[in-house]
């Protein structure tokens, strides 16, 4: 595993984190023992670096998340760095629900769900747009900081727009993008700002909802309570966070052109998760999981690549680029 160190988080982190999303809710069911395995699988393949967030699963997320960190130290293992979210549970669609008080109890809800008296990293879980202008909640997030509640803060956000505001900001620490083969619009202004900022680019969403992994076709079906069946086209949330934001047969067309391109010489899940690490200014990319050999097979890509995996993914490269401006471009860049 490699471990890269932002400037403003001066902090090592797993260049492969652990998205904790998927053990909390909106993947289909995970049972808590599933979850246990996927996060110390997580942890013995070298990652130290876990992404949750209060409304995963009500609080289950960081609750187990709490629980792994307790006994890694119970344990004498290395601490790991734990990030997690606020500002949706309240209406994430109102600024007026970002207020200091409903900042201070998120966090204060977030600090007793983990364990943990001083959060490492608190980010603003993609809210309004309106609230990236907005000095006052940001105040707050110092504020708390000051007050050791907190170590650093950064944001998530949905598009490079918002990500470009963020970065006006001194004590922005890190921001969280979708980046992966199908959303390289980051990669144009906001990745190499950040990296000149010392502020770390995490790398979300990164294998795309799973379309990413190539084990999909037309024919496959998902859970009722999977996002991925009922926010195809945006009903519960920004529709980017499925499926990046791509036409689902659409996103079969270009997986394919990418398997061909890798020609079996590598998996594309780990194309796409070396692809990502391999560009300029990214520090980590936080993949979910739901059993702990898909932990492990995600781990493993957070690795040194040899010089055979090098020359497989100087032609991966290529294709990403010429599949994305093919079929993706038109419809993905203009939007986020």
């Amino acid at each position: 595993m490699q471990y890269r160190t932002p400037g403003r988080l001066n902090r090592p982190l797993s260049v492969i984190g652990q998205g904790c999303w998927q053990i909390g809710a909106d993947w289909g069911e995970v049972t808590d023992d599933s979850a246990r395995a996927v996060l110390a699988a997580a942890l013995e393949a070298g990652v130290t670096f876990f992404d949750t967030a209060d409304v995963y699963g009500d609080g289950r997320s960081e609750r187990l998340v709490g629980q792994m960190r307790e006994a890694a130290v119970d344990g004498g293992a290395e601490v790991p760095f734990i990030a997690t979210k606020a500002s949706r549970r309240a209406d994430p669609f109102a600024p007026e629900s970002f207020t200091e008080e409903n900042l201070r109890a998120w966090v204060e809800r977030s600090r007793a769900n983990l364990g943990m008296d001083t959060l490492d990293l608190v980010q603003l879980h993609c809210p309004p747009p309106a609230i990236y202008r907005e000095d006052r909640v940001f105040d707050v997030l110092d504020a708390l900081a000051e007050e050791k509640k907190i170590a650093a803060w950064g944001v998530s956000v949905e598009t490079c727009q918002e990500a470009l505001i963020s970065l006006e900001r001194e004590h922005l620490a890190s921001i969280q993008i979708i980046l992966n083969p199908f959303r390289l619009k980051p990669l144009d202004e906001v990745v190499p700002t950040a990296d000149a900022k010392g502020v770390a680019i995490i790398a979300r969403v990164p294998l795309a909802s799973g379309l990413l992994t190539g084990k999909f076709s037309p024919s496959s079906q998902f859970a009722a309570d999977d996002h991925r069946s009922f926010n195809r086209h945006g009903e519960a949330f920004d529709q980017g966070e499925t499926f990046s934001g791509v036409d689902y047969e659409t996103g079969l067309a270009a997986v394919a052109r990418l398997e061909e391109a890798l020609d079996g010489a590598m998996p594309l899940a780990e194309a796409s998760l070396r692809w990502i690490l391999a560009q300029q200014g990214v520090t980590a990319a936080i993949p979910g999981a739901s059993s702990g050999e898909q932990a492990r097979r995600n781990a493993a890509a957070g690795s040194v690549p040899t010089p055979e995996q090098a020359e497989v993914l100087g032609r991966f490269d290529a294709a990403v680029r010429e599949t994305y401006d093919e079929l993706l471009r038109e419809a993905i860049h203009p939007r986020w």
